[in-house]
Formats: C-alpha cells, sequence, structure tokens
C-alpha cells in the first residue's frame, strides 16, 4: 500500500505540474473505499460517494474534507483513498474573488476538527462531506449548490442500504431529515469539469 501511494504521489507531482489548472474552491469528487461508499452509492443512484474542497494550507493545495473529523488532506493522499486513483475536479461557472476565497476558507475551517456525521443529520455539531462544503459555501457566498433532499427522497430499498440503516438508525430511521448528497453537488449546474482522471 506504501509503494501505491508513493507512485499515486509521484503521479499527481507530475501532472499537476504540467497542468496546473486547480483552484482554491475546486471540488473534487471519488469513490471511496469506506465501509459505507456502497451503501451511498446503492442510495444516490452514483459513482462517486465522497467529496472535498481544495483550500491552500502550507502553501499547498490540500483537500478539506469531513472524513473521520473534519480536516485538510494532502492531495496525493487523497486520490490514493480513492478507488483506483480516479477522481473528477468542478468549479463554479462563476469566479471566486480573492475576498470571497477568504470567507470560503473561513467559514469552511469553523468546522476543523468537527467529527464526521454519521447519521446524516443537518446540524454544526457533526459533519458528513457534500454537508460541509454545501454549508461552507452557502454561508461564505450565499451559494448553493445542489439541492437539498429528504432521507426518503433516496433508494432505501437495496440489502446493503438498509443494513447500513439499521446500523446507524435501528428501527427509527429519520425520513424526513434534509440530506445533501454528493451526486447532487456533482450534478449541479453551477459546476463545470475542470478535471477527470
Amino acid at each position: 500500500m506504501r509503494v501505491v501511494s508513493v507512485l499515486l504521489a509521484m503521479l499527481w507531482a507530475a501532472f499537476a505540474h504540467a497542468e496546473p489548472s486547480l483552484r482554491e474552491g475546486d471540488l473534487i469528487f471519488h469513490q471511496s473505499r469506506s465501509s459505507q461508499s456502497l451503501a451511498v452509492q446503492l442510495a444516490t443512484g452514483s459513482r462517486y460517494s465522497h467529496m472535498g474542497m481544495l483550500l491552500r494550507k502550507d502553501g499547498q493545495l490540500q483537500v478539506f474534507e469531513a472524513s473521520a473529523t473534519v480536516r485538510y488532506t494532502p492531495l496525493p493522499q487523497w486520490v490514493a483513498r480513492g478507488e483506483g486513483g480516479h477522481y473528477v475536479v468542478k468549479r463554479l461557472h462563476a469566479d471566486i474573488d480573492d475576498a470571497g476565497l477568504i470567507k470560503l476558507q473561513h467559514e469552511a475551517e469553523r468546522f476543523s476538527g468537527a467529527r464526521y456525521d454519521l447519521t446524516f443529520e443537518w446540524s454544526d455539531s457533526r459533519l458528513y462531506c457534500s454537508e460541509l462544503v454545501w454549508k461552507a459555501y452557502q454561508r461564505a457566498l450565499g451559494v448553493e449548490i445542489g439541492a437539498l433532499q429528504r432521507v426518503r427522497d433516496f433508494n432505501l430499498a437495496a440489502p446493503a442500504v438498509r443494513a447500513k440503516m439499521r446500523e446507524r438508525y435501528g428501527d427509527k430511521v429519520p425520513l424526513d431529515e434534509p440530506v445533501i448528497s454528493p451526486l447532487a453537488m456533482f450534478e449541479s449546474p453551477l459546476l463545470f469539469t475542470v478535471r477527470e482522471r
């Protein structure tokens, strides 16, 4: 695994230098290898089960994400965690000026250290990946990337989804809880694709 991570880091450095098109505020998506990835994919009908936002930290673009906690993750490490190293980067059609990027980073970093939200509640005490990015954009820039849905709007019939719901909620599934999925953000007409690998 270590060798694969090193090779991916070397490849990332090579093509990031050759194609410096990534910017702060870009959204990045991949298929996670976490235990809940399949359930998320089946429930939403999406290939992509995890996402984050690119922000500058220590002079480099890193992925600000909600994983075990809300934190920065170096790009090569984030890419290596995805299935097959595949990822997609998307960007707002409207440019974000320097003041907007400062506000975006400030709003996002207010959540630093928060624990991952395994029950997908619409609160600020714990956050899941798409909730973190959606709230940062909405609060900093007034931009809502993707439409909120309710838990009941997703495909809850697949066995893997039912098993994960039982594990997380028991018999009390909050069907009316607001949710923003990675797919809703990925498909937002406010975004266009910058890079896909």
